[in-house]
């Protein structure tokens, strides 16, 4: 099944991007370039997910881009996850 959520990344300095998820208490990554933050944001979001579900089965809602506070220069964009819920499922 597919999810997905905003994220806001922020360059810090050449060297570094930092990601949280609005929607998704304490759920944050980083990397040294855009794809680097990209690639571990949508690891931190399938973690946090698949945690989520374990737990309570109960998801956030999302957010509109739109709605999104973030400073000048962030970049807000959805971030996309495929989990597989059921064993032996194929998407």
């Amino acid at each position: 099944m597919k999810f997905f959520y905003p994220a806001v990344f922020k360059k810090i300095n050449d060297e570094k991007y930092k990601v949280h998820f609005p929607d998704l208490d304490q759920c944050f990554a980083e990397g040294r370039t855009f794809d680097e933050a990209l690639e571990n944001a949508k690891e931190a979001e399938r973690n946090w997910i698949s945690i989520e579900l374990e737990e309570n089965l109960d998801l956030p809602s999302k957010s509109e881009l739109s709605d999104i506070l973030h400073d000048e220069g962030d970049i807000v964009q959805n971030v996309s996850v495929s989990l597989r819920l059921m064993e032996g499922y194929d998407e």
